[in-house]
């Protein structure tokens, strides 16, 4: 079942109708073939990561995905190759580390230990814990020598 904003932001996003389709599958625990994870992933996780791929990049017509994550404790962090739907445009890849300890930090919540509260920072925050988000741009390749 999808929250409620990852069903708005899914409305407002640009990606394709099948893209969508695999996201709402996805959240249902259904085959999503638009959808792939490198490696074991938690699928709350991965869902974070869309949902903020769909968020801060609304306008991209997102076709499908690879994510790329290791996921820890309190994070997950990793990549998002995104192929669009647009011909001749090249996949766009982004970093990202959601973070809930970080978040927890940033919000100065502390749990009964005197720790950063992160079980509080990620029910309440959900997928709004990104303390990295970025595209990575490809490296420039040099001008070609006239000879």
């Amino acid at each position: 079942m999808l929250s409620p904003d990852l069903s708005q932001i899914l409305d407002a996003s640009s990606a394709t109708p099948e893209f969508k389709a695999d996201v709402v599958a996805f959240a249902e625990h259904r085959a999503a073939a638009r959808i792939e994870a490198a490696r074991h992933a938690p699928r709350v996780k991965v869902l974070r990561v869309l949902t903020q791929l769909l968020a801060a990049e609304s306008g991209l017509a997102v076709e499908r995905v690879r994510v790329d994550g290791a996921s820890g404790c309190s994070d997950f962090r990793g990549t998002v190759a995104v192929a669009v739907a647009v011909p001749g445009e090249p996949e766009r890849t982004f970093e990202f580390v959601w973070d809930c300890q970080w978040r927890a930090i940033q919000e100065g919540w502390k749990d009964a230990f005197g720790l950063p509260d992160q079980i509080r920072a990620a029910q309440t925050f959900e997928w709004r814990c990104f303390a990295h988000w970025r595209e990575r741009r490809p490296a420039r390749q040099p001008a070609a020598v006239a000879g």
